[in-house]
């Protein structure tokens, strides 16, 4: 039995060219039922491709049949894999497509703009439910969506640029009050305008700089949105004693500010809300990176009413004889320091790497004041209801401009090849 053995094994592994004999021993021995009953079926669907060696009876036709059982089975697993595929890709794609268009939600603000004018125009009632008191609280949202998209690290690189605040603030209590006195002279002196009216330009440019700066900025400059924050909080903060001084100089009258109540304003309207974006992105990334997709529509709205809400509280005023004439004497105003702060900024810091950034950024911070804080001035410290009309309706007018420059700029850099 051992010879038996070893004569099978010494056996060479391809066949000898002057010998048929098999691989394999023949059938009729016990050894080789033996084997071929130890052989694995992949083993031998292996090996029946090919035809030069003789095999047992119905045992090729078996090895086919194993053959196209497993090609079929790996077909099927093959085609259902596919079909797996193409669902989750068909769901990642409507993904895709949601977050898109709520993440460009913002690129429809002007048209939402100018929509709510018409409408609070239209039909007043639609906005006058969202009286002064749900404004702070508006603004404070707008500046959380601004701090959730930053970092501490955006905050301290604006800090780092002295110069530009101090241009910002420069921006702010130099060239805008010398605008809005030469516009308030205008309005008295050629349009035959009341004295009233004349005092209610002048008031607007002394009032510190607006909130919805800080978020045009961001929706067209990102990186420079804390840089428009810092101009923002630094005029506000002084505006506690630098507008009672101005409007002192310009209209005569020297208007007592609550300080405290201006103080607590910016804590609830910016800093608090900042501060609070900021922590939910550095101490909760997966729910923060949740919310950041509906912030933008939700934004749209809240700056919806913010530029509603006071047309059509003051809607009155605003259609008044004098109401047409207003309008063009702010459009031009609002025009002249939009530019002012655009090209002054170019002049003094050409040589920025960022310059344009910049120029947009100070464009902003330049041509837009806190009108509503004038408005609540004029009703609180004037008799005459007629200084309140150009406070309403710079509200309106420097909201509309501000979104369409957004819309221009931002169209403009989409179109601008990547890099």
């Amino acid at each position: 039995m051992t010879a038996s053995y070893a004569a099978v094994f010494k056996r060479p592994l391809t066949p000898s060219p002057s010998s048929s004999s098999s691989l394999l021993p023949t059938t009729s021995s016990p050894l080789s039922s033996f084997l071929l009953r130890g052989r694995s079926p992949a083993f031998v669907s292996f090996s029946a491709s090919s035809s030069s060696l003789p095999w047992p009876r119905g045992l090729g036709f078996s090895a086919r049949r194993c053959v196209a059982a497993s090609a079929s089975g790996s077909f099927e697993q093959d085609r259902l894999g596919d079909d797996a595929f193409l669902r989750d890709q068909e769901v990642q794609e409507r993904k895709v497509d949601l977050m898109k268009i709520l993440k460009g939600a913002n690129s429809i603000i002007p048209h939402i703009v100018l929509g709510s004018t018409v409408l609070a125009l239209a039909y007043p009632p639609s906005f006058t439910w969202f009286t002064n008191r749900y404004y702070a609280p508006a603004l404070g949202f707008l500046m959380f969506a601004v701090g959730v998209n930053s970092s501490p690290k955006d905050f301290i690189e604006a800090i780092r640029r002295p110069d530009a605040i101090a241009a910002g603030y420069v921006g702010q209590f130099v060239i805008k009050p010398l605008l809005g006195f030469l516009f308030g002279t205008i309005a008295v002196s050629t349009f035959n305008l009341p004295t009233s009216l004349g005092a209610g330009i002048m008031l607007v440019s002394c009032v510190s700089g607006a909130q919805l700066s800080n978020y045009a900025t961001y929706l067209t400059d990102p990186p420079l949105a804390p840089l428009s924050i810092m101009m923002t909080s630094l005029s506000t903060a002084t505006a506690v004693f630098v507008t009672p001084t101005l409007s002192f100089l310009l209209i005569g009258k020297k208007l007592p500010v609550d300080v405290k109540g201006m103080m607590s304003s910016i804590m609830q309207i910016v800093v608090a809300p900042i501060a609070a974006g900021l922590l939910l992105n550095r101490s909760l990334p997966s729910l923060c990176a949740a919310i950041q997709p509906f912030l933008p529509p939700l934004s749209v709205f809240v700056t919806a009413l913010c530029v509603g809400a006071p047309l059509a509280i003051n809607i009155k005023a605003i259609m008044s004889p004098f109401g047409i004439a207003i309008v063009l004497l702010l459009l031009g105003f609002h025009s002249a320091a939009f530019i002012a702060g655009y090209i002054l900024t170019g002049l003094c810091f050409h040589k920025v790497a960022d310059v344009k950034a910049l120029q947009r950024t100070m464009c902003f911070e330049t041509g837009m004041q806190s009108s509503l804080l004038a408005l609540a001035l004029a009703n609180k410290f004037f008799q005459d209801p007629l200084v309140g009309v150009p406070p309403a309706i710079s509200v309106v007018l420097m909201s509309l401009m501000a979104f369409g420059l957004v819309m221009i700029w931002s169209k403009k850099k989409d179109e601008l090849p990547s890099d």
